[in-house]
């Protein structure tokens, strides 16, 4: 799954969320759903429902946000361990 080329099919709320929430490495199952109804490939999904992001995925969101939050004037401080 790569996120930068379905950003665009994701629904306003759902890319919302994402940017919201820029350190996430695993998406709630509500979210995973929304994610795996417009996505073109398989997800794979963990025995929770969840999806697990991948580094390239997470950094794209974080570039997202950074730039809605610059257009915006705002500043945002993202602080977030990566899984081991």
């Amino acid at each position: 799954m790569d996120l930068k080329t379905q950003w665009n099919r994701l629904d306003p709320a759902t890319r919302g969320w994402l940017m919201d929430h820029p350190g996430c490495m695993i998406l709630p199952r509500t979210i995973s759903a929304r994610v795996a109804k417009v996505i073109d490939e398989p997800v794979l999904l963990d025995q929770h429902g969840a999806i697990q992001l991948s580094e390239e995925d997470v950094t794209f969101i974080r570039g997202r946000a950074h730039s809605a939050s610059a257009a915006a004037g705002a500043q945002r401080f993202f602080d977030a361990v990566q899984p081991g």
